[in-house]
């Protein structure tokens, strides 16, 4: 419906003068809320057509039988049309024109259908032009055009409604536009409410159906569509759909309005409260928001950053200071800005490109580690000549405990760069490397940003600890992300999710640490320079604990050096006897148990000896731990020793065999995987083939079952290396021949006979050392890999190489 303002100068008290109607391309068509009135022959009053009736074209509304209209009257065909009318009895036909902006329309382009109606009051204006309130009657059709200069009149005929034919229908619909037209009111705020009283009390539904539709506010077709249907049900059924409509219109209006206030008052709310707070800082002399902006905006300035991080910077400084501080968006805004500061980007720090002084560095903090040493040197002499080189990527792969994270603090201090390291252990979440988006709640950047942030360098010796420990699930695949980290050809353009700018990773060092080469992904694995790092001998750990241990823990346990010495014989014992490792994790904590014995012998004043020696060392640990003599003393037939590489270093390993009677079955206990368990098959399938060159028969190995055990079955145990421990401890056990003593073996075999080589070769030595062993058993294509071994870690042993199983069985069994 047409909204209504009492105030309105175009109300119908106040009727609009021409200029005020042309500056709105309109005339006397313009709407008004029409007044209330009663048809004629309500009144009695018989209505009386002329037979020239003068036309009366309007613009942009339809006048509806019983309706009062207040027109302005402004063009001369129209304003002698009017006066005709009032001279010839105030009737006169008012039609709507087809095209609004025809100014002089001619019969063709007025709709067909009009409504006929009396002149009630004209009113001239000092400007010249006439106000008439007209009252609708009949609707009508023009018979015949009678003249069109100086106006148009017409011969007409009026147009009868057709009665429902169900009155009860009639008047549910007329109820229905009631009740709407009463929703309507009140979902206006421009209709007053008295206009709710005023449709409540008409009792005329025609006439209350043809003011309703007078003030729908709908396009001049659909009125005039209204008017033209006959029948009185079609027409309130027209009628009532367009106020459905118009209800829902109202309503989604409604709700969007609410909706808005809601959002508005709490920014008004908001920013109430933040102009107080606001105030309250400045008085208070605390940093106001503006300040904060003020002093962004230095930093910015004084930074030394890429163009493209600058103008981004910028270009979100100014989008900051148009949010509302109180709004979650802007802490966002702020955060990544602060992130942007915070960066190092361009700055590094100067390297030291005193070689002497790294080796010194190097070698002062870890024993050993030679390749290692030598490949950072390698790259702090290339970097001195050249001035620029991009960080190559080392992996350093070994048992736990030999030092291959601490030595990342040793390369920053002899580099001179800062140390960061970052624990990769049960990583599963990608957004952990790249970052999380800004849109989410509680986003931040990667742990790669975070990291350098907080050292404030761009060249950093960074520790990617436990490589080999990421994890993988719905969440992504951490490791996938490393791969553009750790490309040295792709990380000068490093993206993080949440920055959204390239970032250069070139100048860092990064260093990653791994138990397990098969546990990292090959794509991975390839992008960086892989240095196995064994364990460490006797020798070596007792120079380590020498060194480095004893001081760490007496200084840890508050004793000084008058209070207790450890001799290098109680140390041998202390790594002998107590530990089997590869690295020294164990032997320190060993060393910890035994200053912590002095300690409470020097808090509480007692007489000990200052001076530990190996029998000391037995008193304060307790029995040894470990027997060396079983590995070193003669074992029955049917056992032979074994040595395994697993992730922790090289390992002891028995292979035991017995023979029952039975039917010729095969078992196999101990946890073993499939390589081994093929291995054990191997193993037999060619002793029966060569049952005859070994003196056996047939029918021994129909009548006979074979139990094959590997001790500490809790343990899982697999791989290829066991196949010549197997085929020794079978055959022994088939011959009656015992293993020679302090013997250890390791091969793959085949069934053709023949001894393969097999990996971990200096992991194993060191094992077969710490376990007493003099004569190791390999194949002779390991030749090469006993040749890389440090000499004096091959001290005190004897290499029996092979080319063939017979050879393995010659070398292997007692005659």
């Amino acid at each position: 419906m047409t909204d209504y303002d009492p105030s309105s100068k175009f109300g119908p008290g106040n009727p609009a003068s021409a200029d005020e109607l042309d500056s709105q391309s309109v005339d006397e068509e313009v709407e008004f809320m029409p007044m209330i009135s009663l048809d004629e022959e309500e009144k009695g009053k018989k209505v009386v057509v002329p037979d020239s009736l003068p036309i009366l074209p309007l613009r942009n509304t339809v006048l509806f039988p019983g309706v009062v209209l207040p027109i302005t009257v402004g063009r001369d065909r129209s304003i002698r049309a009017v006066r005709q009318a009032i001279k010839a009895g105030r009737m006169i036909g008012v039609m709507a024109q087809m095209d609004e902006s025809v100014e002089d329309p001619n019969p063709t382009e007025l709709h067909a259908v009009g409504t006929l109606a009396r002149i009630v009051k004209e009113l001239r204006m000092a400007d010249g032009s006439t106000t008439v309130i007209i009252q609708g009657q009949k609707r009508f059709q023009i018979a015949e055009v009678l003249q069109e200069k100086p106006y148009l009149s017409a011969r007409v005929s009026i147009l009868a409604d057709e009665k429902p034919a169900d009155d009860q229908e009639f008047a549910a619909t007329i109820k229905s536009i009631k009740d709407l037209a009463g929703r309507i009111i009140q979902l206006s705020p421009k209709i007053p409410q008295e206009a709710q009283l005023v449709v409540k009390n008409m009792d005329n539904p025609v006439f209350l159906m043809h003011f309703i539709a007078s003030n729908l506010n709908r396009e001049m077709a659909d009125k005039q569509r209204i008017l033209e249907t006959s029948g009185l049900v079609d027409r309130a059924s027209l009628v009532l759909g367009f106020l459905n409509d118009e209800v829902q219109m109202l309503e989604l209006q409604g709700q969007i309005h609410d909706k808005v206030k809601v959002e508005i008052e709490k920014q008004q709310r908001d920013y109430f409260l933040n102009q107080q707070l606001k105030t309250i800082q400045e008085e208070l002399g605390g940093d106001s928001f503006e300040q904060e902006l003020r002093e962004m905006r230095e930093r910015a300035q004084q930074m030394n950053w890429p163009e493209s991080a600058a103008k981004a910077f910028f270009k979100d400084l100014e989008k900051l200071q148009r949010i509302n501080p109180a709004s979650a968006e802007y802490s966002v805004q702020r955060n990544y800005l602060e992130l942007l500061l915070d960066l190092p980007w361009n700055n590094v720090t100067n390297d030291i490109f005193d070689l002497a002084r790294a080796r010194k560095i190097l070698d002062r903090d870890h024993f050993g580690l030679e390749k290692v040493k030598k490949r950072l040197l390698e790259y702090l002499a290339v970097l001195k000549l050249k001035g620029d080189l991009k960080s190559p990527i080392l992996c350093l792969v070994g048992p736990p405990g030999v030092g291959k994270t601490s030595l990342g603090q040793s390369v920053a201090e002899a580099l001179g760069r800062k140390y960061v390291r970052m624990s990769l252990g049960g990583l599963h979440d990608e957004s952990e490397i790249r970052g999380h988006r800004k849109t989410y709640i509680g986003a931040m950047p990667g742990r790669i940003l975070q990291s350098l942030k907080k050292v404030k360098s761009s060249n950093p010796v960074f520790i990617l600890d436990e490589v080999d420990k990421v994890g993988k699930d719905f969440r992504g695949d951490p490791s996938s992300a490393l791969l553009e980290v750790l490309d040295p050809e792709q990380n000068t353009t490093f993206y993080d999710n949440f920055l959204e700018l390239e970032y250069d990773l070139s100048k860092v060092l990064f260093i990653a640490t791994a138990n397990d080469m098969a546990s990292i992904q090959p794509a991975l694995r390839d992008r960086m320079e892989i240095i196995r790092l064994s364990g460490y001998s006797t020798e070596e750990k007792v120079e380590i604990a020498r060194r480095h241990l004893v001081p760490k823990q007496r200084e840890a346990h508050g004793l000084k050096a008058s209070n207790v010495k450890i001799n290098p014989a109680a140390l041998r014992t202390l790594v002998e006897d107590y530990t089997r490792e590869s690295g020294v994790r164990e032997l320190d904590r060993v060393l910890a148990a035994v200053m912590r014995n002095v300690a409470t012998q020097v808090a509480e004043d007692a007489k000990h000896v200052s001076t530990i020696g190996p029998d000391a060392v037995e008193g304060i640990l307790g029995v040894r731990k470990y027997d060396r003599e079983l590995y070193t003393e003669p074992g029955p037939a049917g056992v032979a020793t074994g040595l395994a590489w697993t992730s922790v270093g090289g390992e002891i390993l028995f292979v035991e065999a017995i023979l029952s009677e039975g039917k010729g079955g095969l078992t196999l206990t101990g946890n073993l995987g499939d390589v081994m368990k093929e291995s054990a098959s191997t193993a037999l399938s060619y002793i029966r083939a060569h049952a005859k060159q070994f003196g056996l028969t047939t029918e021994r190995f129909e009548k006979t079952n074979i139990h094959i055990h590997v001790p500490e079955g809790a343990i899982p145990k697999d791989g290829p290396s066991a196949g010549v421990t197997m085929l020794t401890a079978l055959m022994s056990a088939f011959t009656g021949r015992k293993v020679k003593p302090q013997l250890a073996m390791t091969g793959e075999i085949t069934l053709r006979g023949r001894v393969l080589p097999v990996g971990g070769i200096k992991e194993k030595i060191l094992a077969a050392k710490r376990a007493g062993i003099k004569d190791i058993l390999l194949c002779d294509m390991n030749r090469k890999d006993i040749g890389e071994i440090d000499p004096h870690y091959l001290k005190g042993l004897r290499f029996h190489y092979v080319h063939t199983m017979d050879e393995v069985l010659e070398k292997a069994l007692r005659h």
